[in-house]
């Protein structure tokens, strides 16, 4: 079917905007990320001041890379499938537009607090009060939006992608109230509402629930849209993606607690975190293989088209971070691998591999059309950010793993008399040779992005307002 939609059918002026910040943002989110990686490779890098101490800046980076590179990216996509698939143009322009400069507001208020050393501690949540209030503002906003434009929508029915995003943005508002519950003491400090190990639960039920839904269901979502999109070919199985939506949903709500092994938490409560975690794989594989497999029939346009290939390389991390979760949240494997640079590979294998690479595929993807261009300026530009990302990720979770196994080797090994036979400054000189190969790494990922926002700089100059405005105005839109 193909349905005649108003001129002005699109509001891209949101998108653009969106997507141009999640450029900005990841140059200076990844930028800080191997600066502080060089802090731990040369300590002097600290300056002896408490601003820019690895302490401050390192809570500053994940909130840029996560909140504002990655929510940036889920935004400007999220508002183009939405209005796409739904072929209806977003159900307020001013509402949109205040989820726009709310969230830089949100993000701002990140880059003055943290550094100041304002925090309440925990991990993905250390924004004070006032600016967690304003973030859920801008949060149940972004809700009204969203919902709001599926149901004007002109289809009859509502494309998957928009149920993974759906999901991602109900259970992120849910988790991130519960868990900011605080009482306020002055206007930069509050305490939690809870308490010692109901405290720390509820902190992970958080902490791994904003990797499930922030960066894993909404970018999920994206994966359903840009990977048919720019393979052009259907899903490969419209049912498993039903499958998997709600397999996902159901188990990832519950895999919190494999962040407290071996803590005071009830072991019961550790049990079933570890369980849920193992059993999670199916749904995250099945996600995986549905994706790989829409490519039937199309794996020879990997040799000419960048975008696709970091969409797909994508998956392939998914899948690999998506096996090794589990697996660390086996008791016996956490024993050795927890609190170590292991964890740390595995963040970054999820965080670079599978959430930057589908992101930047994705902005690639629209940026021509949000523009009215045919194509990006340079696609050999696209090839050298591809395997910037790809050799930088490598690098990065290679070093990791090394680091991770000798330090929880030399951790836990025991002379004869019970005696510890390494003390942890051994085990931080030993670790040194991977801080240099991470904060290589790191850097030749960071370095892509200047090559991108270059790219972008010059699809977007090479447009005007007329061109960008027609590609707004499409007179009819076939069923996407």
């Amino acid at each position: 079917m193909s349905t005649a939609i108003s001129p002005t059918a699109y509001n891209y002026k949101v998108v653009r905007q969106f997507a141009i910040m999640t450029v900005v943002w990841g140059i200076l989110g990844m930028g800080l990320g191997v600066f502080i990686a060089s802090q731990l490779v040369w300590p002097e890098l600290n300056f002896g001041l408490p601003w820019t101490s690895f302490g401050r800046l390192r809570p500053l980076h994940t909130n840029l890379v996560i909140f504002a590179f990655g929510g940036c990216a889920l935004f400007a996509t999220s508002y183009y499938v939405v209005q796409r698939t739904c072929q209806t143009r977003l159900i307020s322009d001013s509402l949109a537009a205040f989820t726009f400069w709310g969230w830089q507001a949100v993000i701002v208020g990140a880059i003055i607090t943290l550094p100041l050393g304002y925090t309440t501690t925990k991990e993905y949540a250390e924004l004070e009060w006032p600016l967690a209030i304003l973030l859920a503002i801008v949060w149940v906003t972004y809700g009204l939006v969203f919902f709001g434009t599926i149901t004007k929508r002109n289809t009859k029915h509502i494309y998957v992608g928009n149920w993974f995003y759906g999901a991602f943005i109900v259970v992120t508002a849910m988790l991130h109230i519960v868990n900011h519950a605080s009482l306020p003491v002055s206007f930069f400090k509050s305490y939690s509402a809870y308490s010692g190990a109901t405290d720390a639960m509820i902190q992970w039920w958080y902490g791994h629930n904003a990797v499930g839904f922030f960066l894993t269901t909404g970018f999920l979502g994206m994966m359903y849209y840009f990977v048919p999109k720019q393979a052009e070919r259907p899903i490969y199985s419209y049912r498993l993606s039903i499958v998997h939506f709600w397999a996902l949903i159901t188990l990832y709500i519950w895999a919190g607690p494999h962040h407290l092994h071996y803590t005071a938490l009830p072991d019961w409560a550790q049990s079933l975190g570890m369980a849920m975690s193992i059993i999670l794989l199916a749904p995250s594989w099945g996600g995986m293989i549905n994706g790989m497999m829409t490519l039937s029939g199309a794996w020879h346009k990997l040799r000419t088209d960048p975008i696709l290939r970091f969409l797909v390389v994508s998956l392939a991390f998914y899948g690999m971070s998506t096996f090794e979760g589990p697996m660390m949240a086996i008791k016996t494997v956490n024993s050795l691998s927890h609190y170590t640079d292991w964890t740390i590979g595995h963040v970054h294998a999820g965080a670079l591999g599978w959430v930057a690479m589908i992101s930047i595929g994705a902005i690639y993807h629209m940026i021509p059309k949000l523009f009215g261009r045919a194509q990006m300026h340079s696609v050999g530009l696209i090839n050298a950010h591809f395997w910037l990302a790809t050799i930088g990720t490598v690098l990065y979770i290679a070093s990791m793993w090394v680091n991770g196994i000798t330090q929880g080797l030399m951790w836990r090994a025991i002379n004869d008399d019970g005696t510890l036979t390494y003390s942890f400054v051994e085990a931080l000189q030993a670790s040194h040779p991977g801080f240099i190969v991470r904060a290589l790494g790191g850097a030749f990922f960071a370095s892509g992005m200047l090559f991108m926002a270059y790219n972008v700089w010059r699809t977007v100059r090479a447009s005007n307002p007329v061109e960008a405005k027609a590609a707004e105005q499409i007179a009819v839109v076939g069923a996407h």
